[in-house]
């Protein structure tokens, strides 16, 4: 299905009632209000959107946009919509963003545990690069740090453009 029907838009701060119930549905360590709202406040440094189908929200993403690197702070898909493409979509647009905005890489942080989005962070183009010990407070559970190149290597070939 990927994002086909999918409004993709800035995150305001009346989305956060909706948000905040996914939020809670879809983690266990789910951010507060208050970091969307800093985020929604910042949109400098932060590329913070949702995205709607039939005005029911069904993904977001919180991205920080630095001088050369991307970082994906949050990205979620609703229960419903997940193994749908939905999250690959979102992913898509997040590092076209930061292409857009001239980064030259990506990061992110997963649970070791969530294997469904190493699978699709790696399809993606992610790499694990590093092992953060105790990173989730909730568990100590650890996060796997992963990298992509958003610049292709001279030669290669990313996205039908060499």
């Amino acid at each position: 299905m990927t994002g086909e029907g999918i409004v993709l838009r800035p995150m305001e701060t009346g989305d956060l009632l909706a948000v905040g119930a996914l939020e809670n549905d879809l983690f266990t360590e789910p951010w507060p209000a208050s970091i969307f709202e800093r985020e929604i406040a910042d949109r400098q440094g932060s590329w913070t959107v949702v995205g709607l189908r039939d005005d029911r929200i069904v993904c977001y993403a919180v991205v920080w946009l630095g001088a050369a690197e991307l970082h994906i702070a949050n990205l979620a898909v609703a229960a419903d919509e997940q193994r749908r493409g939905v999250g690959g979509w979102l992913l898509d647009r997040a590092l076209a963003r930061g292409r857009e905005a001239g980064c030259l890489y990506a990061t992110l942080e997963v649970r070791v545990s969530n294997e469904r989005a190493i699978r699709l962070y790696e399809k993606k183009g992610f790499r694990a690069v590093a092992m953060q010990h105790g990173y989730y407070v909730d568990n100590g559970e650890d996060a796997l740090v992963m990298w992509a190149d958003l610049i292709p290597a001279l030669g290669e070939e990313q996205d039908g453009l060499v």
